[in-house]
């Protein structure tokens, strides 16, 4: 066998944990190499395409650019750095030879940084240090670099691994450095870095062509894309292939063969070994699918990635008010759109219910969930969504969970809130540090269900300055039943529309989720009872004229203001007999029954009267 290297190409990730400045580090990389104009209005943060990602700063899906320095283009994957996006991160990974770690100047690195690390170490590939925003006022580079090495050893790093070449940046300005002390002025270090350290992609010359499928695309004009590297062979237009699947080989014409050209893509006749290419006229093609020649068929190992955690149930809107507020409401539509996700989302799974109207939707974690269905909102769909449910495993006869590995940042005077909450929902404390600063960091063993609803709690708890981020374990011995919810809800008893004074005299009950003037409907849940069971109101309720009342009292009533409802946090407060109505225009909670004679009757079966 012939192994020989492509040296004018180079393909790397950038990984890190989500806010260390992945995807600014980018857009310097892009404006340095030239591939802009110098008038050129360019926006921040190119690679955050979704609007959701501009919206909430965080990267949701790996995308791939190219840049060019001298005579090598260097292809570059922005990773999501969160753990719920992990499925991204592998498939990313399976396409590049090299990777930029990027750690915090202050923060060092956090549990994603573990996470994504560990997942490059499997891949074998090349790492580059970079330490990022060395210019803020509590950066500690020289500490945080040691915790890097610390880091590295633990995951197990080889000799190669742990001698990584070091690099510091402080990306907003465009700044690189070899050392703390020179000042820096531009990114050609780190460039000159890549194309020295990283190695050029790999090839057998003897091979025949083939590509692994990565990711997936979609586009009007051309259809369904695929995206991938090829590992050997050179990959022609119009030439003839075959698609080897999971279970069947399917032959294939390619219709147009692209490549990535800075943002965007470019057409080319023939794309060389090592080059990320995109191949369109493909129709039912899925991530891990080997495309190869007709005459030497030869498969490539699948793509693998973790297994799901989470399950939630999508199933279509039944309220009232179905079909109000979004065009596509019916339960085929839901489904059409799920498995269209699962298409580009490796990590995510859909699997129809017993009831065939709603399906079972397994994805990390419940912010995966919240994203999915988010998008899904802004496209137009109505659904209902129940609590998300954590998917056990029995192991050697023994009911087992997903557990998580939990570090939190916080103040140190918050250190006993947050343990006390976190061990009535089984946490188990495994390390604390405190260097003194006034803030510590501590590591907790607790049940992915534990987390569930949590995160919302612990930022009232430490006044929104503490830190939170886990990542999963493994499977553990179940450890009992969490109190899930501590108050009960208020569900109105009829339609129509809030009144301020209906909703003043329910304010001492509990805290309100409506404002006046909002449409309600029996069995939809109104607010948060301050007791543990649920209250039956009349949010309606107007005051009655009598020959006593006064003109001017009525000026007197001032509620008390509402947050708004997010989903996060509505996900979060459902109990298991409630769901959540998403529509693109509002959040509503609800009970599973609306009829509130039927959910007495309910209740009365189920205690056995």
């Amino acid at each position: 066998m012939a192994k020989q290297r492509n040296e004018k190409l180079r393909n790397i990730a950038i990984i890190a944990h989500v806010d260390h400045g992945k995807t600014t580090l980018v857009d310097t990389l892009f404006k340095q190499s030239g591939m802009f104009r110098e008038e050129q209005q360019v926006e921040d943060r190119l690679m955050d395409s979704m609007d959701l990602e501009r919206e909430r700063g965080i990267t949701i899906s790996a995308k791939n650019c190219a840049v060019r320095w001298g005579d090598v283009k260097i292809n570059i994957l922005d990773t999501p750095g969160h753990a719920d996006f992990g499925g991204e991160v592998e498939r990313a990974l399976s396409m590049v030879d090299g990777a930029i770690l990027l750690v915090d100047a202050s923060e060092g690195p956090l549990p994603q940084t573990r996470f994504v690390l560990g997942k490059a170490f499997e891949a074998g590939l090349k790492i580059i240090v970079v330490v990022n925003k060395i210019d803020r006022a509590d950066a500690r580079p020289q500490e945080v670099l040691n915790e890097v090495y610390d880091l590295f050893i633990d995951l197990g790093a080889d000799d190669d691994q742990i001698e990584f070449p070091v690099y510091y940046a402080i990306g907003r300005e465009g700044i690189c450095q070899k050392t703390l002390e020179e000042r820096g002025t531009d990114m050609k270090p780190l460039f000159e870095a890549i194309v020295s350290e990283i190695p050029a992609p790999q090839y057998d010359d003897e091979e025949p062509f083939q590509m692994l499928v990565s990711d997936l695309g979609y586009s009007d004009y051309l259809g369904r894309l695929a995206v991938g590297k090829v590992i050997n062979g050179t990959a022609r237009s119009n030439e003839s292939l075959v698609r080897i699947g999971a279970e069947n080989t399917v032959s294939l014409r390619v219709s147009k063969l692209q490549i990535y050209e800075g943002l965007g893509t470019k057409e080319v006749e023939a794309a060389e070994p090592g080059e990320i290419i995109v191949l369109s006229g493909l129709e039912d093609i899925t991530i891990g699918d080997t495309i190869c020649t007709k005459e030497n068929p030869k498969a490539l190992p699948r793509i693998t990635v973790d297994e799901p955690t989470v399950s939630m149930k999508f199933s279509p809107n039944t309220g009232p008010l179905a079909g109000r507020e979004g065009k596509l409401v019916q339960s085929n539509r839901i489904k059409e759109r799920l498995q269209k996700e699962t298409l580009k989302n490796v990590a995510i799974k859909v699997e129809e219910s017993p009831d065939k109207e709603s399906y079972i939707v397994k994805g990390r974690g419940e912010f995966q969930m919240a994203i999915l269905l988010e998008t899904m909102r802004r496209e137009g769909f109505e659904v209902c969504v129940g609590r998300p449910e954590v998917i056990c495993k029995t192991i050697d006869g023994e009911l087992c969970e997903p557990i998580e590995h939990l570090f939190i940042d916080c103040d140190e005077t918050f250190v006993g809130v947050v343990t006390e909450k976190l061990s009535i929902r089984k946490g188990r404390m495994t390390n604390l540090i405190n260097n003194g600063t006034g803030r510590a960091r501590i590591e907790f063993s607790i049940p992915s269900r534990g987390l569930i609803g949590y995160r919302d709690e612990f930022l009232s708890d430490t006044k929104g300055t503490g830190i939170m981020n886990s990542l999963l374990h493994g499977y553990e011995p179940h450890r009992g039943d969490i109190p899930s919810r501590f108050t009960g809800s208020i569900v109105a008893d009829r339609a129509g529309k809030g009144v301020a004074y209906g909703l003043f005299h329910l304010e001492p009950r509990g805290s309100l989720f409506i404002l006046p003037g909002d449409v309600v409907y029996e069995g939809m849940i109104i607010g948060a009872y301050n007791k543990d069971n649920d209250l039956n109101a009349n949010p309606c309720k107007e005051k009655k004229l009598t020959n006593m009342r006064a003109s001017g009292k009525d000026e007197a009533i001032i509620l008390t203001p509402v947050m708004p409802m997010t989903l996060e946090k509505a996900i979060h407060f459902i109990a298991d007999d409630e769901m959540v109505e998403v529509t693109p225009k509002s959040i509503r909670l609800r009970k599973k029954i609306l009829s509130q004679q039927e959910r007495h009757t309910a209740r009365g079966k189920a205690l056995g009267k």
